[in-house]
């Protein structure tokens, strides 16, 4: 896919998910969720390379941080029209896989609970959102169609078009009704709805 394409793709995934945005020269010029993941392309395409374009790549990734104050590995394996919101605090581990369409916002943490040289970060399927503050830990999978709720700690994988909340993160149907939710186990949040 031509870097064109991709720019254009990440700038309409931008305005389709944030209703503030009002242009493309204004989401390319001050959006910091997408400059994290224009330089992320660049960094995991440098990684992909092995050897010392490793080292470049983890330099770019860390310059991005410094930038955003998003931080994304360069290992991680990032879909097609990616959105974060507001971004800070944002972090997204080595191992970490996100399917198209997908968005989180800030404050998420896409982390591992191992030391071990493996798999060790969550994936998330296509079309996949996460709501503010939230915590996904380890090599879990969340479906896609999926919601993560604001402030949940997920270490369990969650099936496809399921709404995932509360600590520890517990998946319920995505076609719940609000009746159902409420009598669920959890403190009303209005962040359970998304």
């Amino acid at each position: 896919m031509s870097i064109l394409r991709t720019v254009r793709e990440d700038l309409a995934a931008a305005r389709a998910h944030d209703p503030a945005a009002r242009g493309d020269a204004e989401v390319a010029v001050v959006y910091s969720g997408l400059h994290a993941i224009w330089i992320h392309r660049l960094s995991h395409r440098l990684w992909r390379r092995g050897g010392a374009a490793k080292g470049a790549a983890r330099a770019l990734s860390q310059f991005a941080r410094f930038l955003t104050g998003i931080e994304i590995h360069p290992g991680a394996t990032i879909g097609r029209r990616f959105f974060i919101d507001h971004g800070m605090g944002v972090v997204i581990g080595e191992t970490a896989e996100i399917g198209d369409d997908c968005m989180i916002y800030h404050g998420v943490t896409l982390g591992g609970v191992s030391l071990k040289q493996t798999k060790r970060h969550p994936t998330l399927g296509d079309r996949v959102t996460v709501g503010a503050g939230a915590k996904i830990l380890g090599p879990v999978e969340i479906g896609s169609d999926s919601s993560v709720g604001a402030n949940a700690v997920v270490v369990k994988s969650a099936p496809a078009d399921s709404v995932v909340v509360g600590i520890p993160g517990v998946a319920r149907p995505a076609k719940s009704s609000k009746e159902e939710l409420r009598e669920a186990q959890f403190y009303i949040d209005p962040a359970i709805y998304i």
